[in-house]
């Protein structure tokens, strides 16, 4: 499937959330799971503009990183961020790992952490914000690329 930013804007801002979609099962939201608990999901980003790039995100429909959590459901959510970045660090080995939580009440509201792991070599104009924007293009990784990414990275988190 082939990225379409007017079509991503649109369901973005007006779909349904694609994270509660997602754990729901419902058609069209699949991702690769790479690990999930009883309050958290990691999965391969569906448009990625790096590779094996990750999200993180609660289960629960929260929106506001700082006023919706508690401390410690906060500290939580930020030590599988850490682990999930370090894994993306020890299968990708990138130049610099990037986190993020982005969207707003606009679009993409469920609360979740981006994780980019910039790979080695990339031109400094196309780093940082260059790097993750998704109008400068997006990886379209086979189902089996994906497949065999995840199973990597699910093997580093699965250590204690």
């Amino acid at each position: 499937m082939t990225w379409d930013a007017s079509s991503y804007a649109e369901r973005a801002r007006n779909g349904p959330c694609f994270i509660c979609s997602f754990l729901a099962g419902e058609p069209g939201y699949a991702h690769e799971r790479v690990h999930e608990d009883d309050a958290h999901i990691v999965f391969l980003d569906r448009w990625p503009t790096l590779p094996g790039k990750l999200l993180v995100a609660p289960k629960a429909h929260l929106e506001h990183v700082v006023r919706d959590m508690d401390e410690a459901g906060y500290l939580r959510m930020m030590t599988l961020v850490r682990r999930a970045a370090l894994a993306v660090e020890e299968v990708l080995a990138p130049e610099r790992t990037y986190l993020l939580s982005l969207g707003s009440q606009q679009g993409n509201a469920h609360l979740h952490w981006h994780i980019a792991g910039l790979p080695p070599g990339v031109p400094h104009h196309r780093q940082q914000f260059a790097s993750l924007m998704a109008e400068n293009g997006v990886l379209e990784p086979s189902a089996e690329e994906n497949a065999a990414l995840a199973r990597r990275l699910r093997a580093v988190l699965a250590r204690p």
